[in-house]
């Protein structure tokens, strides 16, 4: 590994480090991927990483190629000590709204995961259950923090692979290129053919 990318991660793991040094062992990086697109669910990812982790290339979600990410994906759930997923679909997003599916997302997640974490990681969201564990909101905390950017690729792969699936399905919505996002390309779809049953009805009024 180069030595400008062993200082990429090193900083990238700066808020882990002063937490191990608290005395804190497994901590968990909480992420998500698809609170915004008109269409397929919002995943939740959850993992936690060895201490001395030093995955190439782990960076937030949204500056890894789609390529990379698949490669990463691989890596990453070979290493977890601990990882789990959620998938909230679309019908229950327009019930309860996308942050609130965000949020039972993560519950589900830290229910799901083998090892229970001394401290969760989560990008962002408060007020949210983890089951009694102790949680720090961390605003951009895939471009901060190693757990949280290896939780975010996980969701990203997770939900671009569904995603993928719907575009078998439904192939005229270009559903493979914008993954469910309000492009105008897709856009110009739903006028054209109207709404599939994977479309989030409160984001296409």
């Amino acid at each position: 590994m180069k030595e400008k990318e062993i200082e990429r991660l090193t900083k990238l793991k700066e808020i882990e480090k002063e937490l191990y040094e608290k005395g804190f062992k497994n901590i968990c990086g909480i992420d998500e991927a698809g609170r915004g697109p008109l269409a397929g669910p919002v995943v939740v990812a959850g993992v936690i990483m060895p201490e001395n982790s030093m995955i190439e290339g782990v960076n937030d979600s949204k500056k890894v190629s789609e390529k990379k990410r698949e490669k990463l994906y691989d890596l990453i759930l070979e290493e977890a000590i601990s990882y789990s997923v959620a998938i909230i679909g679309q019908e229950e997003i327009d019930e309860i709204n996308i942050l609130n599916a965000t949020k039972k997302g993560v519950t589900e997640v830290v229910e799901g995961l083998k090892i229970k974490p001394d401290l969760i990681l989560v990008d962002a969201l408060e007020h949210i259950n983890t089951k009694g564990i102790p949680y720090e909101p961390i605003i951009k905390g895939d471009a901060k923090c190693y757990n949280i950017a290896a939780a975010s690729i996980i969701a990203k792969v997770t939900r671009d692979r569904i995603m993928r699936e719907w575009d078998e399905i439904y192939p005229q919505y270009g559903f493979i290129s914008h993954k469910g996002y309000g492009t105008a390309k897709h856009m110009a779809a739903i006028r054209e053919y109207g709404l599939t049953p994977i479309h989030r009805k409160t984001f296409c009024h």
